[in-house]
């Protein structure tokens, strides 16, 4: 977690946006690694697995379970931090309305525009003009040099002829781009880079680069395995995608649920059967449990219901159960006085002696004593509305602990509901 200095080092600006992160329910990026409590044997066998494995060519599917408020979320992005700094790339998507994971081409979008690695800016473009900068400052490209390219492309080992034929065309486009036209739909490398972020684009256009096939079910498997050997190509060791918010397939109706559930499983077939790819899923227990769960669809119910069936903990086992190993009260005391100190820096106060450690603590009680004390996300809502008041003026004593924990409780509990329960349409 961040350390005193740490904090010490903070602008008065970053704090703010720590705090106003927070009161939104999100750890800025660059400082989750700052946050994290209780989960060191957690993340200690995913970093193994990371440098042991999935780097030296392994595939591998782990699902973060725990209920609303446990951290999974969080969890994830210090994963994804973590994956980033071992030089993997990786993808962070939100499972919401408008990326529906029943909707497998609208996931691989958002994948490939969410992507992150050892390249400037988010997204396939960003990867893919790195590349191409790359190939052009070790030699201007011309033609033998650009045939010689092709041929090295189309017989690298997993990597789709369409998907090697729409870089080479990149290339050419690259090494004239002078005699590129300004309208965007004549436009071929506008074409191909919306070929390559799975968007529709009409075959006649992508036929002059020989390009034929367009994303769609069939061909997702390969569009992935394409999309990882290229990642090779420039220079990360894998790739390591997460996919967050599972659970609000819950919501919907027996046909959308089963496609959605079917998806999950080609989604765990295409990464235990490729190489250099991890895939992470967020969901809560009833989508382990309940009967709309994954038990509801046989076909993949028959690949996952032993996960979590277990009482011992297995931190190697597919299942990364943060509902089973909840914090410590110590650990959120922690916690506490590190976002004191933030909320200090944030608003320029001294704050240690109007909540002092044993007030810290107190909250930690009545929060063991509601049965509650794993929701790390109640806990920050808690501090964070007690410095509030507190900073302008309000006494907070022992006697305001439960007032400020029900009011915190009840702002999760509406952002609970309306994460749980969108009304998705198809």
């Amino acid at each position: 977690m961040m350390t005193r200095k740490d904090i010490e080092q903070l602008k008065p600006f970053q704090a703010r946006a720590i705090i106003e992160g927070l009161r939104k329910g999100i750890v800025p990026t660059e400082y989750v690694s700052f946050f994290t409590v209780g989960r060191q044997n957690w993340l200690k066998f995913v970093e193994e697995d990371l440098d042991c494995f999935i780097a030296h060519g392994g595939g591998k599917v782990r699902f973060i379970n725990g209920d609303y408020g446990d951290g999974k979320t969080h969890f994830m992005s210090v994963v994804q931090q973590l994956s980033l700094q071992k030089n993997f790339a990786s993808s962070f998507v939100v499972l919401t309305r408008d990326v529906p994971i029943h909707k497998f081409e609208v996931v691989y979008q958002e994948i490939v525009s969410q992507l992150r690695g050892n390249f400037e800016g988010v997204g396939i473009r960003a990867v893919i003009k790195h590349w191409i900068n790359e190939q052009q400052k070790e030699q201007k490209i011309d033609e033998q040099d650009l045939g010689a390219i092709s041929t090295l492309l189309r017989e690298i080992p997993g990597l789709g002829l369409d998907f090697a034929n729409a870089l080479i065309g990149l290339l050419q486009v690259h090494s004239t781009l002078t005699s590129l036209k300004e309208s965007e739909d004549e436009n071929p490398e506008e074409v191909l880079y919306q070929w390559f972020e799975g968007k529709k684009v009409a075959k006649k256009d992508l036929k002059r680069f020989h390009v034929f096939e367009v994303l769609k079910k069939t061909n997702s498997k390969q569009f992935l395995q394409s999309l990882i050997v290229f990642l090779k190509m420039a220079g990360h060791k894998g790739l390591i995608l997460f996919l967050d918010e599972l659970e609000t397939v819950l919501a919907q109706g027996a046909s959308i649920r089963n496609a959605a559930y079917e998806n999950v499983r080609l989604l765990m077939d295409n990464t235990e059967h490729a190489q250099y790819l991890q895939l992470f899923f967020s969901l809560i227990p009833d989508v382990l449990l309940s009967e709309k769960g994954f038990k509801s669809y046989d076909a993949l119910w028959s690949r996952v219901r032993t996960v979590g069936d277990s009482d011992e903990l297995n931190y190697r086992s597919t299942l990364v159960d943060l509902h089973k190993t909840p914090l410590r009260r110590e650990e959120l005391v922690d916690l506490g006085v590190s976002l004191r100190k933030i909320h200090e820096i944030s608003y320029r106060w001294s704050a240690e002696h109007s909540v002092p450690d044993d007030l810290i603590v107190g909250m930690c009680k009545k929060q063991e004593e509601m049965g509650a004390l794993s929701e790390v996300r109640l806990f920050i809502k808690q501090m964070i509305r007690c410095l509030d008041l507190t900073e302008q003026g309000h006494v907070m004593g022992e006697s305001n602990l439960l007032e400020n924990l029900l009011e915190s409780h009840k702002e999760t509990e509406i952002e609970k509901t309306s994460q749980l329960a969108p009304a998705w349409d198809a």
